[in-house]
């Protein structure tokens, strides 16, 4: 296929919406009521390089005799383009939207109403703090219950930061101090602070109080709105990359509007994402180990604000049972709880899926709430929930052939199913075929001290009857994340031009329970690799239509590291290779990286703040690196590199660039000096599918 064909495709594929939020009101009518739902969606455009959003509105008409019955859907309307909107939040009386958005170099807070614009504050001009955080690691914007304040967090100001301890103004010699940031994806965030805007006087005011060893964010309003709730990220004695990573050192605080400062939650561990129940009685949160795995199975802690007294509603999974419920391992949207607050909505890697569930205050029970998984014909691999509010669940479905779709249901009583109806189905769908696997390793390949542990794999293939089918082995990141059977543009692009691919969640992604994850630690390079190459010959010997004869290997990050060692340590196996900024050399990485525990503790080494390498760890290291293995790699490999790399050097691409060039092994490498580790500026993922697709079709 010619590149513009090739370009088309990706354009078509990457353009196809996903809803990225959602919210619902409800109106009470006199014979029932109607719920309006309202989504944003995301949507790649290549040929302004850019992502757009737009919000949509759906019209619900419930029973008159059972207000969880929906009777009609009303025509959505159009779609509404949402322009420089950095944040916004709906308050729930009053309908109010409070939107934080980017202007002409100014950011502007914005409220409006059913009438319309009804209030404007140029935050930037009053100067009261830096920019206004919208990740989604320290990002939040909250309503007080009088809905007459706002809370978000936000960089401090200039002013105060470049102050000496006596309050003097820095000059000359300081001026080049550095400043540590918080990493990869977060490098204008350093010293966050929590704000308040009064929205009947206008002022904005920095809440004191916050202690000084920790980081604010993920701010919320305590019941009253006398004082406030807020997650600390320490960050002494310096701070590490905090994205991706859910095993920094943090904890639950809670703040008075006077400044007195209190933590709430127990223990040296990671905390994120506090939830306040409905009812004002209790806050949910996630809680984790600190070090070791940068991402791990997670319990689901409640406090009890009366009594201030902390439980445990959902403990960590060591090792699902009967292949049910393996754990939490991603965020909680902003709404999950059920009106009545007994019950908390979530989604979660579960092996090969990403699946729906719900807990029982009461009995700490967990259901899922999705199409049965041991259903394989089912239509969805994949549930994302977007929010629940009034009981209504919003959700985002997907599948390898199906892109992302909206639906709704309403929470069930105990023991009933979930009555799903679609809100907008996707402009296309595709005649791929896919299937879930499950891979046992061999004894040799058994982790002793994990033993009987097994990993899965997704297969997508083109729909087509002829034999002799080329794979693409893509393997993920992390290590500690998934491949889900849900929509993927780049395995979609690659189906729809005749290859197969066989994405593999080897032992330590996540949705296998935490033993899964602890096996790998120490065993990077061997275990991982492995488990990939035994997926591999797995489908190869139960699918003849598999061309044994043409396989390639790519992924990102850990999945690069994988695909390096794979073309290393199977030589003859593979016969291509594309690698998006790869881990080449754990050794000469370790003092480059935004998380230089993860180095340590990938390895089997334990890691402290004061370590300083020695021979032995520099040579651990190295071991288990695939610049160990660069003298016998055969296939040609396609590197792609991101000049502004703070996780994984793009200099770590380099070496292995220029290991493989000394031998005139077939190498090309793709630069891009503005993108970071995830490569994802538009027009550069739309470059690196293009050059992956004519790298294999010139190889395989």
């Amino acid at each position: 296929m010619e590149p513009t064909g090739i370009s088309g495709l990706y354009a078509e594929l990457s353009g196809l919406s996903a809803p990225v939020a959602a919210a619902v009101s409800e109106q009470k009518l006199p014979e029932g009521r109607s719920y309006t739902v309202t989504a944003e969606w995301g949507q790649s455009e290549l040929v302004r390089g850019s992502r757009l959003r737009y919000t949509q509105q759906w019209t619900l008409i419930a029973s008159s005799n059972d207000h969880k019955t929906i009777t009609a859907v009303l025509p959505p309307g159009p779609c509404v383009p949402v322009s420089a909107e950095l944040l916004s939040q709906n308050s729930p009386i009053k309908g109010l939207r409070a939107v934080v958005r980017e202007t002409g170099g100014h950011q502007l807070l914005e409220i409006w109403d059913s009438h319309g614009l009804r209030k404007c504050l140029d935050l930037t001009a009053l100067n009261e703090h830096g920019r206004v955080y919208d990740d989604a690691q320290f990002g939040c914007l909250s309503w007080s219950e009088c809905e007459s304040k706002l809370l978000y967090v936000a960089e401090t100001s200039k002013s105060t930061s470049t102050q000496t301890h006596n309050a003097e103004p820095m000059f000359g010699k300081d001026r080049s101090v550095y400043c540590e940031d918080w990493g990869e994806g977060l490098t204008s965030k350093s010293v966050p602070v929590v704000c308040v805007v009064n929205l009947q006087t206008g002022v904005v005011s920095v809440l004191q109080g916050v202690p000084p060893h920790v980081s604010p964010g993920q701010a919320l309003w305590a019941p009253g709105g006398q004082s406030v709730f807020f997650v600390g990220w320490w960050h002494e004695p310096f701070r590490l990359g905090l994205k991706f990573c859910s095993n920094r050192r943090s904890a639950l605080f809670k703040l008075d509007l006077d400044g007195h400062c209190e933590c709430v939650s127990e223990g040296i561990v990671s905390v994120s994402c506090p939830r306040l129940s409905p009812d004002g009685t209790t806050l949910i949160y996630l809680q984790g180990g600190v070090f070791g795995p940068h991402n791990q199975c997670l319990s689901l802690q409640e406090y009890d604000l009366k009594s201030r007294k902390t439980s445990t509603l959902l403990d960590v999974v060591n090792r699902p049972q009967n292949r049910g419920f393996a754990g939490v391992y991603e965020a909680l949207p902003p709404c999950c709880w059920s009106a009545d607050s007994q019950r908390v909505t979530f989604s979660s890697a579960c092996r090969n899926w990403k699946d729906l569930f719900v807990v029982n205050r009461r009995t700490n029970k967990v259901s899922s709430l999705s199409d049965s998984l041991s259903d394989l014909s089912k239509v969805y691999g994949g549930w994302k929930l977007l929010t629940v509010q009034r009981d209504l669940m919003v959700v985002c479905c997907s599948s390898p052939n199906t892109p992302p779709t909206l639906r709704v249901g309403f929470l069930p009583s105990a023991g009933e199913a979930v009555t799903w109806q679609t809100l907008q189905h996707p402009a296309v769908t595709f005649d791929f075929h896919w299937s879930v696997l499950d891979v046992t390793p061999t004894p040799e390949e058994d982790n002793t001290h994990y033993s009987g542990l097994d990993f899965g794999a997704v297969l997508v293939k083109p729909h087509s009857v002829h034999t002799e089918i080329p794979m693409v082995v893509f393997i993920h990141g992390g290590p500690h994340s998934q491949f889900p059977a849900e929509w993927n543009s780049t395995t979609a692009g690659l189906a729809k031009l005749g290859f197969a691919v066989l994405m593999v969640n080897y032992r330590g992604s996540t949705g296998f329970g935490q033993d899964s994850i602890l096996s790998l630690i120490g065993h990077i390079g061997s275990q991982d690799v492995k488990d990939v190459q035994r997926a591999v010959l797995s489908v190869l010997q139960n699918d003849t239509t598999l061309d044994p004869k043409r396989l390639a290997v790519i992924g990102g990050s850990h999945g690069g590291f994988l695909s390096c060692h794979l073309v290393g340590q199977y030589p003859d196996f593979y016969r291509a290779c594309a690698a998006r900024n790869p881990v080449i050399n754990a050794a000469t990485l370790l003092g480059t990286s935004d998380i230089v525990d993860w180095r340590y503790s990938s390895v089997g080494l334990q890691y402290s703040y004061d370590q300083i390498p020695t021979a032995e760890a520099l040579a651990t290291m190295l071991e288990k690196s695939p610049i160990t293995h660069a003298a016998q790699i055969r296939a040609p490999v396609l590197l792609m590199l991101g000049g502004r790399d703070r996780r994984v050097s793009p200099h770590q691409g380099l070496e292995l660039y220029r290991a493989l060039k000394s031998r005139a092994s077939p190498v090309r490498l793709l630069w891009f000096p503005e993108d970071g580790h995830s490569l994802a500026r538009v027009n550069t993922q739309a470059e690196c599918f293009l050059n992956t697709v004519l790298w294999l079709h010139q190889h395989l």
